[in-house]
């Protein structure tokens, strides 16, 4: 790609591939929206409320046959704890998305999300953006992505300002700001520019998938800053 060329210039140049092109990609979509149905919201609206605009917005990336542009895989060395959590994944309540990730997990883009990562998490932490305005699969309001801890890791406290938040626990216990111990299954709700704090249990990896909902300058350039 030209430095400072844009997806839309990206995609206008080159023949595109669709969602529809790519049925590992969109059953991946699938259990995102599945879950996202199903899952309880505790008798929160304000949980039931986001959820429903998860689903709405991907709804509409789904109807749209969305494009897909091809990402560079890319590792980070937290990524060695990948199988486990994809091992522990396919035997609990996240089984058929984590079977379904481990069938693109060669395609995955590893990153950290800093110019500068803190030495802690150099070897303790990445994320993938799986739709997105960075892709592979194309939205402007919506991210879906998956974030990878190893044993034993302290994620600083930060926030996303603009940015609605919510984690899914696929493998492996964490609590956020020493509120609560999560398991695989549930679902967490930031409200934007919410402070939190995430911590990971000592014996096995974390895996959480998320979801950003939020407006498309804030989605294009998050700017996550600890505190």
């Amino acid at each position: 790609m030209e430095i400072g060329q844009s997806n839309h210039e990206r995609l206008a140049g080159a023949a595109v591939r669709r969602l529809s092109d790519a049925p590992d990609w969109h059953y991946l979509l699938q259990e995102f929206d599945t879950f996202y149905s199903s899952c309880s919201a505790g008798g929160s609206k304000v949980i039931r409320s986001h959820q429903d605009r998860v689903r709405e917005a991907l709804a509409g990336v789904i109807a749209a046959d969305a494009p897909i542009l091809e990402r560079e895989p890319a590792s980070k060395p937290v990524v060695a704890h990948l199988p486990r959590t994809l091992d522990l994944g396919r035997c609990g309540a996240m089984a058929g998305m984590s079977r379904v990730l481990s069938r693109l997990e060669n395609q995955l883009s590893w990153e950290y999300g800093y110019k500068q990562v803190p030495p802690s998490l150099e070897r303790n932490y990445a994320y993938c953006e799986i739709l997105g305005p960075q892709g592979p699969i194309q939205s402007d309001g919506l991210i879906l992505g998956f974030v990878l801890f190893a044993p034993g890791t302290t994620y600083p406290e930060h926030n996303h300002a603009g940015i609605e938040e919510s984690y899914v626990s696929m493998a492996g216990a964490w609590s956020e700001n020493d509120s609560a111990v999560y398991m695989p299954g549930s679902l967490i709700y930031n409200p934007p520019g919410y402070e939190h704090r995430i911590t990971t249990g000592e014996r096995d990896p974390c895996l959480l998938a998320y979801a950003w909902i939020g407006p498309a300058e804030r989605l294009a350039q998050p700017m996550m800053v600890f505190s």
